[in-house]
């Protein structure tokens, strides 16, 4: 029933946050008279606040048209390359008339952005898909709502994540192919790697590996202790609800988006609270520039969707509870994952120095597994003074980190 109040409860608000927009907009435009009153800002200011706490936030696009490279404005297309039921492997297309440019971009290597299905959209990683943009041939797996995809399409579970990391690599192609997982999905990306190796596949020339809980058991955060302190049966009980009415998923258990905000927020509440407060400082002195910052990062920070009930529970369970990746006992359909069986891919861990998501030493445990990659293959980056987000998005990743992720794609380019 809560998912129920849920949507009740934004239909209810829905026409207050229309209304706050308005008039907002009334108070802002030097066309109208009530912009002219000598409070008319504080107003337009306190509407616009609670029009932004009340909306209903949908997916962003990428909205990246176009890039700038070798003196020339070259035109992006989005590229749908395999589209499945619960993901889409979206190819970010470079379009140049320069004949020279052209063959660049044809000579340059491709980069597979495993985006996470932990809450967000894959639109996320937007700073990092534009900056990729500029030296390579872009690939993002682009995760779908899981209340929009038909119940005859049946569960989703972290196996079948595995199994589509596989089918994407085998699309696009493994030479000279880079594939860079982005916390959540490091897990099951090293463990779609290790299989494949297992079985002698053609694989990527490196792996990187950034934020994430390749073994949870190592400096755990606040996020670790709650998947560690409940039964998974409590989680079930929890926080698993069926998506309402309205929606193709209707029925279908999920993790919904919303009570994965209410925790993202309840991380930082204080933090989140300042935001505001400066927001609407912002709007009251004229500053839109930075107002405009901060519309920019919630219309993203507050957009989220629902997970599958199955993958989201084999999460919990796999990652968080058993370590079954770092104890060596994780299986997948009877295989045996084992790291150790990749040996000719270089392999590069990031971690943020503040990272309160995924705690330190968490993803260079990836070292500890990959024993078949000679040491003057495998690199670990510690990024002073950035948090999760940091290590993926905003100017110490694109100042500190890029150059350095893009150096170690070169060096080993075929």
């Amino acid at each position: 029933m809560l998912y129920q109040y849920y949507e009740f409860q934004r239909s209810f608000f829905y026409p207050v946050s229309v209304m706050a927009k308005l008039s907002a907009e009334l108070f802002t435009d030097s066309r109208h008279s009530l912009s002219h009153l000598p409070w008319a800002n504080r107003l337009a200011a306190n509407y616009e606040l609670i029009y932004r706490l009340g909306k209903d936030y949908e997916k962003p696009e990428f909205d990246i048209r176009t890039i700038e490279k070798g003196g020339s404005i070259v035109p992006i297309v989005e590229e749908i390359v395999e589209d499945r039921p619960f993901c889409r492997l979206i190819r970010f297309k470079r379009y140049a008339d320069n004949a020279e440019l052209a063959q660049t971009f044809t000579d340059e290597p491709k980069v597979l952005l495993c985006a996470p299905l932990s809450g967000h959209h894959s639109t996320l990683l937007r700073d990092t898909v534009r900056q990729f943009l500029h030296d390579a041939k872009v690939y993002i797996t682009d995760w779908k709502d899981a209340r929009t995809v038909p119940n005859d399409e049946g569960p989703f579970h972290l196996d079948d994540y595995v199994e589509y990391i596989q089918s994407f690599i085998r699309t696009i192609g493994a030479d000279n192919l880079h594939v860079i997982s982005v916390c959540q999905p490091t897990v099951p990306v090293l463990a779609a790697l290790s299989l494949m190796a297992a079985r002698n596949e053609a694989l990527p020339n490196t792996i990187t590996m950034m934020g994430g809980p390749i073994d949870a058991r190592k400096s755990p955060t606040e996020v670790n202790s709650l998947a560690n302190n409940k039964s998974l049966q409590w989680f079930e009980d929890n926080v698993i609800h069926r998506a309402p009415g309205g929606y193709p998923g209707a029925g279908r258990k999920v993790y919904p988006g919303f009570l994965q905000h209410a925790g993202f927020v309840a991380m930082n509440p204080d933090l989140h609270l300042k935001s505001h407060w400066e927001f609407y400082e912002h709007l009251l002195s004229g500053d839109e520039e930075d107002a405009e910052s901060h519309r920019r990062f919630y219309d993203e920070y507050n957009a989220v969707l629902d997970m599958p009930a199955e993958y989201y529970l084999d999460t919990i369970r796999v990652v968080f509870q058993e370590y079954a990746l770092a104890k060596g006992t994780w299986t997948i359909r009877g295989e045996p994952v084992d790291p150790s069986r990749i040996k000719e891919t270089a392999l590069m861990t990031v971690e943020g120095e503040r990272d309160d998501i995924s705690g330190h030493g968490q993803t260079a445990s990836a070292h500890d597994l990959c024993t078949g990659i000679d040491d003057t293959r495998r690199f670990h980056i510690t990024l002073e003074g950035a948090g999760h987000y940091g290590i993926f998005s905003g100017r110490r990743f694109r100042t500190k980190l890029y150059p350095q992720l893009l150096q170690f794609i070169r060096d080993h380019a075929s």
